[in-house]
């Protein structure tokens, strides 16, 4: 991916844009603390990493609607409190790549946002519960 100066200065003028707060937590259903909040152990969380496999995941559909909607930019999370990273990362193993889903999912998003003509941001979580 190529990092490019901008001027922030768009984000304020924006009115509505897309937050996708998603990881291998979805799988529980509930909200993304779910580890946390509710004391599940790294054993138990274990199942989530183990079978997350978004076959229904389509980050060019996702970024269509999107535009449609009128949205102007989408964030996405790319690694919440859990640790878990939805990139390519030499930095842990805990990531989408070595999960069923066997891939890097923040680049095809990126790139269909792109293709939209949206800005995309990403949140990125200093906070680590895994490492």
């Amino acid at each position: 991916m190529t990092r490019t100066a901008t001027d922030p200065s768009w984000f304020t003028r924006s009115r509505l844009g897309l937050f996708v707060h998603w990881g291998i937590y979805s799988l529980a259903a509930r909200h993304e603390w779910v580890k946390t909040r509710e004391r599940i152990t790294e054993a138990d969380y274990q199942p989530y990493f183990d079978h997350f496999d978004p076959d229904l995941y389509d980050p060019r559909q996702w970024a269509r609607d999107a535009k449609a909607a009128g949205m102007e930019y989408a964030v996405i999370t790319t690694k919440h409190h859990d640790g878990f990273c939805l990139f390519e990362t030499d930095l842990t193993h805990y990531k989408a790549p070595n999960t069923p889903a066997g891939r890097d999912l923040i680049r095809p998003f990126v790139e269909a946002c792109r293709a939209e003509g949206l800005k995309i941001g990403f949140y990125y979580s200093l906070i680590d519960w895994h490492h």
